[in-house]
C-alpha cells in the first residue's frame, strides 16, 4: 500500500490570486492611460503628476470598495444557500438522501453503489456532503470579501505607483512615451508573474495584459489630443 502524500493543489490561490492580479493590472493601466492621456493634452508635469495621484488614491478605494461590495453579495448569496441546505436536511432527510444519490449516479456511479456511498456520507456528516457535492463549495473556494478588499486596494496601490514614478523620472517631451513603455513592460512582467503563481502557460497571459493595456492607453492618449487641441 503507497503512503498517502500532501498535494497542495493550486486552486486554493484563486481567491487572493483574482484580487491580486486584478489590482494591480488596474493599477498600472488607469493610472499610465490617465496620466498619458493627460499629457497628450499638452498640460504640464505637474497636471499629470496631480492628475496621476489623483487616480491612484481614488482608483486604490474604488477597487477595495468595488471587490467588497461583490464579494460580500457573493458571500450572502453563499450563506443564504448553507441555511437553506440546513433546513432542508432538518426537515426532509429522505429526499435529501435521494437527492445525494442521484448526484453520485449521474456521476458514473451504479444505482446501488451511489446509494451505498450516500448513506455512509450522510452518517458520517450529511451537511458536509450536500454542501460539497450539491453545492459545489469549498474551504478553498469561499468567498472572503475583507481579503479581497485588502489585496485589491494594496495592489493596485502598487501598480498604480510604477507610471506614477516613470512619469517623476521622465522630461516632460518624452513623458508620454516613457510612461506607455515602461507600464507596457510591468503589464508584460504582471502577466508572466501572475501565471506562473497560478500555474498556468506564461505567454498568453502575458500578451493578453499588454495588448489591452496598450489598447487603454492608445485610446485615452487619442482623447487627450483631441480634447487638447479643442481646448
Amino acid at each position: 500500500m503507497h503512503p498517502l502524500h500532501r498535494e497542495n493543489h493550486l486552486v486554493a490561490r484563486i481567491g487572493w490570486l483574482r484580487a491580486a492580479v486584478l489590482g494591480a493590472n488596474d493599477g498600472i493601466i488607469s493610472t499610465a492611460s490617465l496620466i498619458v492621456g493627460v499629457a497628450a493634452a499638452a498640460t504640464s508635469s505637474q497636471d499629470v503628476l496631480v492628475a496621476g495621484t489623483a487616480g491612484l488614491v481614488a482608483g486604490a478605494m474604488s477597487m477595495a470598495a468595488g471587490e467588497y461590495v461583490s464579494v460580500s453579495s457573493q458571500a450572502d448569496t453563499e450563506q443564504a444557500d448553507l441555511a437553506r441546505e440546513r433546513r432542508e436536511l432538518a426537515e426532509q432527510p429522505e429526499m435529501e438522501l435521494a437527492e445525494l444519490t442521484n448526484i453520485y449516479v449521474m456521476r458514473g456511479l451504479e444505482p446501488a453503489l451511489a446509494q451505498q456511498v450516500a448513506i455512509q456520507l450522510t452518517a458520517n456528516d450529511a451537511y458536509a456532503a450536500h454542501v460539497r457535492d450539491e453545492l459545489g463549495l469549498s474551504e478553498d473556494m469561499a468567498a472572503r470579501p475583507v481579503q479581497a478588499a485588502l489585496t485589491s486596494a494594496l495592489t493596485f496601490t502598487l501598480g498604480a505607483v510604477v507610471p506614477l514614478l516613470i512619469a517623476l523620472a521622465s522630461p516632460a517631451n518624452a513623458l508620454a512615451v516613457m510612461v506607455s513603455g515602461g507600464s507596457l513592460l510591468s503589464l508584460a512582467i504582471l502577466g508572466a508573474i501572475g501565471a506562473r503563481v497560478g500555474g498556468a502557460p506564461v505567454l498568453k497571459p502575458t500578451l493578453r495584459v499588454t495588448f489591452w493595456g496598450a489598447l487603454a492607453m492608445a485610446a485615452t492618449a487619442l482623447i487627450g489630443l483631441l480634447v487638447g487641441r479643442a481646448v
